[in-house]
């Protein structure tokens, strides 16, 4: 299963579903079931299906804070050369978060066995 790294506040905001975009300066074709990790926890705290990846201009930016929840007032310029919404949905939080070992080196997704879950 793949493990995607996000910072606090966006996770929370995500698994309570109040965020539907992740913001990334990189495209993915992953689509489907991801596991939320939580950085720096060292654990899983939920799931989510990315459905979509989608290039954003200035203006889409702007007027989609709903989304994102990024201010508007932080948003006058793309936080990447290239940004990306990830489009997710169908939050799912765990009851308890599942610890897993952290790879060195990784940043952005992590492979997790299925044995733990």
């Amino acid at each position: 299963m793949k493990g995607l790294v996000i910072r606090s506040p966006w996770i929370e905001l995500i698994l309570e579903g109040k965020k539907s975009w992740e913001i990334r300066g990189s495209n993915t074709k992953i689509r489907g079931p991801v596991v939320l990790i939580k950085s720096g926890s060292g654990k899983v705290f939920g799931e989510v299906n990315i459905v979509d990846s989608k290039a954003l201009s200035l203006e889409d930016y702007q007027t989609n804070k709903k989304y994102h929840c990024i201010e508007s007032e932080d948003a006058v310029q793309l936080p990447y050369k290239k940004t990306y919404a990830w489009v997710i949905d169908d939050p799912k939080i765990y009851k308890e978060p599942i610890p897993y070992k952290h790879p060195m080196g990784a940043i952005i997704w992590v492979n997790l066995p299925e044995s733990i879950f």
